[in-house]
């Protein structure tokens, strides 16, 4: 037991060693040669042919079996933007080996979604990303370095992180932010700042749609402002999850789900 502790801690020190000196590239404003359509552009399908628009937004998602907790499969989708249509999927089924650690999930999912990220570069693939949206924290996390930052600097891809869940972190909390969202001051505001009592700003709380009941957490991940990456989810959001990490959410647990019937069938 003692061997396992002592293996443990050893390599959570060599994990926070490898933030740091991965966070010392980290870009937290826009840094990026594509320009934004407007909503309004978009529907009116404006633009200027000379200059280099967003057009393809990737989204990655890592699902688990249920009958085996180390099985996973990691999902790689990429969405033209004007339209939300999928134009490429990917997929890697892998065994883990590496436990999760709580605020060290990178060290369990980004190699194998940087592997599929590579596989598509590799192959000269003309809907290779210029965005990346990620399941997952950016700049929102215990060391300002999440899953989103991870990839995005390993990458070297714009990333935004995109949280169903708050790390409690900062004085911020799943209980201060519902007050907020639901404070007179906000309740016609899409979003709010995530601003911790150090004054730092973390991210953001968006309601992204009507009906969405829980917020979502938008941060930061890497060569990306959190103005541009708000307004991004803002207008990916059919549901309360940008559409690129839905489809990859809905493609992964569809994709493993179909493998652990076909193994029970056999």
């Amino acid at each position: 037991m003692e061997n396992q502790e002592s293996s443990s801690s050893s390599s959570q020190q060599h994990w926070i060693i490898e933030q740091e000196i991965l966070r010392e590239k980290l870009i937290t404003e826009d840094n990026f040669t594509w320009k934004l359509l407007s909503t309004q552009d978009k529907s009116e399908g404006s633009k200027e042919e000379e200059d280099e628009w967003l057009k393809y937004i990737g989204g990655v998602d890592i699902s688990f079996s249920n009958d085996d907790s180390s099985m996973a499969c990691g999902t790689l989708v990429v969405l033209d933007f004007n339209t939300l249509q999928v134009v490429y999927e990917d997929f890697s089924l892998v065994t883990l080996h590496v436990p999760y650690v709580p605020g060290f999930l990178a060290f369990r999912e980004a190699p194998v979604l940087v592997e599929i990220l590579d596989k598509m570069k590799r192959n000269g693939n003309p809907f290779y990303p210029q965005l990346l949206m990620v399941d997952g924290n950016g700049i929102l996390h215990p060391r300002g370095f999440g899953l989103a930052c991870h990839i995005g600097v390993v990458a070297n891809l714009p990333t935004i992180g995109i949280g169903k869940n708050l790390h409690h972190l900062d004085d911020l909390n799943h209980t201060k932010v519902r007050e907020l969202l639901g404070a007179k001051e906000n309740s016609s505001k899409d979003f709010i700042t995530l601003v911790g009592s150090s004054k730092r700003i973390w991210g953001a709380a968006m309601r992204s749609t009507q009906a969405s009941i829980k917020p979502i957490y938008i941060s930061s991940g890497h060569r990306i402002s959190l103005q541009t990456a708000v307004k991004i989810v803002h207008m990916t959001c059919k549901y309360r999850v940008p559409e690129p990490v839905r489809q990859a959410d809905i493609r992964s647990r569809d994709y493993i789900r179909k493998l652990e019937m076909n193994a029970k069938t056999k």
